[in-house]
């Protein structure tokens, strides 16, 4: 995101229909962990459908810093050429992360067990953002921290020469936390267990063990789940495919349910059981959604999926529901607009800690552009009007890309366009957003600053 332009203000316009088949980028959550453990990885390992956003080639610069020689063919393929577990180079320069939570999350765990200095930043956004959730562990784990106040950015590791095996019990559901553990473990010798209350994205874990990885899975009686990895082991490169991301491929569906006469097939979507909430949650609101072509290709699986206009209904979303739909929230109060009656949705503290408060400004995207709600500490209802959403509002992004995203999908159906004052934000994660909804009718007009 080149911040010296300024601003790029960037409004929809209400659009008569959407139609067409699509493909949204690879998975984020992938794209980053296919970097991470290429680099710890013997060998080449080859990444096809990797996302090109800004917070994965952050990723991939930072793995650079580490020692692997990373390098992009014309036909979109990427190699990653590992130096193994145990062999990172101390990076020469502070890491930049720029919006990418998870991105430094996870590097922040892959080097605290090494016995050098990592310094991390990133944007004004990512240094609002808590990361003593992973430090903790971290520390356990045998590495010294100096942060800000609250383990804010920027902040230096150094990790310990003989780092500690850990007993470790995530207290919130976070996939990066738990992630970031688990690559600490990969250089740790002797047993690392992290045990997950509340199951998360499993991305890791697959990857990991398709590495060659030496980690087990075991499924409690009461729903939790205990992770345990075998330190100091040989990984070895591998073909990675990413599939279409679910996070991203929610802006393309809600659109096609919201607009109308619209019929929208999105290819290739990933549908691993940690990330379908949002899907559930759209079916059980009476969206009309048909998934075809299911296949498991590395190990997740995929399939199409065809989303047409829909009369929504407004539901209670389980709260424990939110760690497989987390990032789709903003988007799913957008569809809860649209929705008959209201749609409850419990468990949303998450949201208070992300990219921005996401719950803070969806309540106020949601606000200026007439349509109602209510919230409290982690919790969200919309009252939803059916063909009479408003709109006509300027959404703050705070350097949000879903948040961006999301109201654009509105200002395709309100009756008034909607106005983001921020469209670079949205290259962080789904750089051709843009394009891709134009090519299937959508209506976007680029502003200037002083519009």
């Amino acid at each position: 995101m080149d911040a010296s332009s300024g601003p790029q203000p960037l409004r929809s316009h209400h659009t008569k229909t959407l139609s067409g088949t699509v493909r949204v980028p690879g998975d984020k959550s992938m794209s980053h962990r296919a970097l991470i453990l290429g680099t710890l990885a013997r060998g080449t390992t080859r990444i096809f459908g990797l996302l090109e956003g800004e917070d994965v080639l952050a990723t991939a610069d930072a793995m650079r810093q580490y020692g692997a020689k990373i390098a992009r063919d014309e036909d979109g393929t990427w190699h990653v050429d590992g130096v193994g577990v145990g062999a990172l180079l101390e990076p020469s320069e502070v890491i930049d992360c720029g919006n990418a939570g998870t991105g430094v999350r996870l590097i922040m765990g892959m080097a605290a067990t090494y016995p050098f200095a990592s310094t991390f930043t990133g944007d004004g956004s990512l240094r609002k953002r808590p990361m003593k959730r992973v430090l903790d562990p971290l520390e356990e784990m045998g590495a010294q921290v100096l942060a800000r106040d609250g383990g804010l950015l920027p902040l230096t590791i150094r990790g310990n020469d003989t780092p500690l095996p850990v007993t470790y019990t995530v207290p919130m559901p976070s996939a990066q936390v738990k992630s970031a553990v688990l690559l600490a473990a990969l250089s740790t010798q002797g047993t690392t267990t992290v045990i997950e209350p509340i199951p998360t994205r499993d991305h890791s874990e697959r990857m990991i063990k398709g590495f060659g990885g030496d980690l087990t899975v075991v499924e409690n009686e009461d729903g939790s789940r205990t992770i345990t990895v075998e330190g100091g082991k040989v990984l070895q490169a591998q073909d990675v495919t990413i599939p279409a991301d679910p996070s991203s491929a929610a802006f393309p569906l809600v659109a096609a349910l919201i607009a109308p006469n619209a019929e929208v097939v999105i290819k290739d979507v990933m549908l691993n059981p940690t990330r379908t909430g949002l899907i559930a949650t759209l079916q059980e609101m009476g969206a009309d959604l048909t998934i075809t072509n299911r296949r498991t290709e590395g190990g997740e699986e995929l399939a199409d999926i065809t989303a047409r206009s829909s009369q929504l209904k407004g539901i209670t979303v389980p709260a424990e529901r939110a760690p497989s739909m987390i990032d789709e929230y903003p988007v799913l109060a957008v569809a809860a607009s649209f929705a008959e009656g209201e749609t409850h949705m419990p468990g949303l503290h998450e949201l208070r800690v992300k990219e921005s408060d996401r719950l803070a400004a969806v309540v106020d995207g949601l606000t200026t552009n007439g349509v109602h709600s209510e919230n409290g500490e982690d919790w969200l209802t919309v009252t939803g009007t059916p063909g009479a959403v408003p709109g006509g509002g300027t959404v703050i992004t705070h350097l949000d890309h879903r948040i961006a995203m999301a109201f654009l999908v509105m200002g395709l159906a309100s009756q008034q366009p909607v106005t983001v004052d921020d469209g670079r934000v949205i290259a962080t994660s789904f750089p051709a957003f843009g394009g891709l909804m134009s090519g299937l009718g959508a209506s976007f007009t680029r502003l200037s600053n002083h519009a």
